[in-house]
């Protein structure tokens, strides 16, 4: 069988533990580190003084991101490879280690590389995933004050497009701290609500209690916390 790379290194890893196995030719090396970065760094330096062409892992979970940017830092070439195109290469073994046959597919050329992006991308695509994750929480803290208004019967989503809109954030901090009447009504809703009034008189005339409009504005506090964070995240993608 042809050989691709004559030193080359295949990693198995897991979430406290590596596993590389070292191929010079037809000699194996295998060693264990844990997934702390000082080990990782002496893994990139074991790889380095050994004159290392190659390096392969598993693209299993979360876990080999962090040995790929520490050894991407160090200048070491490594391939990500998913885990199911590894284990339909025929031939392996039952008993096979995996870091041993992943070195030997390796050494062999019959490995196929995933895309990785580079490090920037990485990291942008972690940040539009947070983003992402607290668009959905806010949509459902969003849901979740409403459900509560509508136990104190506020129907005022029943007659506003957007509950966090800035109509509505007025109403429902007039009626946390005191009470929406004909006299004040016009001060906290957009002109082009005006014709609402009578309607959203009715909609805010609820029973919020005490503990209730305690809950609305913590509510209201962490929906602003996080559309404060999906601004920060703007941000940075904007840097």
């Amino acid at each position: 069988m042809q050989t691709v790379y004559e030193r080359c290194c295949g990693i198995d890893v897991h979430k406290k533990l590596i596993v590389a196995c070292f191929r010079n030719g037809k000699k194996a090396e295998l060693r264990k580190f844990d997934t702390l970065t000082s080990s990782i760094k002496e893994l990139g330096n074991w790889l380095l003084e050994n004159k290392c062409q190659m390096v392969a892992m598993e693209s299993t979970g979360a876990y080999w991101k962090h040995i790929y940017n520490i050894l991407e830092l160090l200048d070491i070439d490594v391939m990500v490879v998913n885990a199911h195109h590894m284990k339909n290469v025929p031939g392996r073994k039952t008993d096979a280690k995996d870091a041993e046959w992943i070195a030997d597919l390796l050494q062999h050329g019959l490995l196929k590389a995933s895309y990785i992006p580079s490090k920037e991308q990485r990291e942008i695509r972690d940040v539009v995933r947070y983003r992402k994750s607290l668009i959905g929480e806010r949509a459902r803290e969003i849901n979740r004050l409403e459900k509560t208004l509508e136990g104190a019967n506020i129907k005022l989503s029943s007659y506003v497009s957007d509950l966090n809109g800035v109509s509505s954030r007025n109403l429902l901090n007039q009626a946390i701290e005191g009470e929406v009447t004909p006299d004040n009504i016009g001060d906290l809703i957009h002109s082009s609500m005006q014709e609402k009034v009578p309607i959203l008189l009715k909609a805010m005339d609820g029973v919020l209690t005490p503990i209730q409009k305690k809950l609305v504005r913590a509510i209201l506090d962490h929906i602003d916390d996080m559309t404060r964070r999906i601004k920060d995240l703007d941000d940075i993608t904007r840097i």
